[in-house]
């Protein structure tokens, strides 16, 4: 295995994405932001895939992109290969959870605030550096982070270039949950267990992905409703209510 890479694990229907680059924090090489979107394109043609973590190696999650071809950073502007995978990432049918500990920042904040959902040990920090660095923050990405936590906040972090802990990332809205870091693996097990035991015609319609995105128009809309009426998800849900046990939800996309 080449020392920087992007390692992939499945237990059961979570897929966990592990950013591994050893020696430089796990930061993001130009090799790693191009294979993203393939790995991600394969885990959502799976249908044993139901829910993807993304997380880093020893502690930490990400410290960033790989500067080291700066030419080549600035020339693609916001075609860069990091805007790829991130919108690769934010368009990926299927809920996605960042498990973030120690540093995100940079590239690493970008796929944290692509994802679904984000849950921080205590001691994560995040930031976005452009600013010190002389650089532009992409406007898809710009965008993304606004939308996210408000146009003050995103101007904070973006104007300042400073870290901010767990514990101002939870008031900003930027993570969903704080925990302690021996507690957050179980806490995301837990939660991507619940996720991955609800309607997957739910949740890939509605609850999390394209409608609450914005992705669906009203022809989308009107399909999803249809997968509902033609499917047993409904009635299997609302049965399993009034007998108190768990649903057996079956439905999958279509092919």
């Amino acid at each position: 295995m080449a020392d920087a890479d992007l390692v992939v694990e499945v237990a059961g229907a979570v897929a966990t994405v592990v950013i591994r680059n050893p020696g430089r924090r796990n930061a993001m090489t130009p090799a790693m932001w191009r294979r993203l979107p393939t790995l991600l394109d394969g885990l959502e043609a799976d249908p044993a895939v139901r829910v993807v973590v993304l997380t880093g190696a020893d502690g930490t999650f990400c410290a960033g992109a790989d500067l080291s071809d700066l030419d080549e950073l600035l020339a693609a502007g916001d075609g860069s290969i990091a805007v790829v995978a991130e919108e690769r990432l934010a368009s990926f049918a299927k809920p996605t959870v960042a498990a973030v500990h120690g540093a995100c920042i940079g590239g690493g904040c970008q796929l944290a605030v692509a994802c679904d959902l984000r849950i921080a040990a205590a001691d994560a920090r995040f930031g976005v550096p452009p600013a010190r660095l002389g650089l532009v923050y992409p406007a898809p990405t710009t965008h993304r982070l606004a939308r996210l936590i408000g146009p003050a906040a995103a101007k904070y972090l973006l104007f300042t270039g400073e870290l901010v802990d767990a514990d101002r990332a939870l008031r900003i809205g930027l993570v969903d949950e704080v925990l302690p870091g021996t507690d957050l693996a179980a806490r995301v097990d837990r939660l991507t267990g619940v996720i991955a035991e609800r309607s997957q015609l739910s949740v890939a319609a509605a609850a999390a992905k394209e409608i609450v995105d914005g992705r669906a128009d009203e022809d989308r809309t009107a399909w999803w409703h249809e997968q509902v009426r033609a499917s047993d998800e409904a009635r299997e849900g609302v049965a399993a209510f009034h007998e108190r046990r768990g649903p057996r939800f079956g439905w999958t996309p279509p092919a």
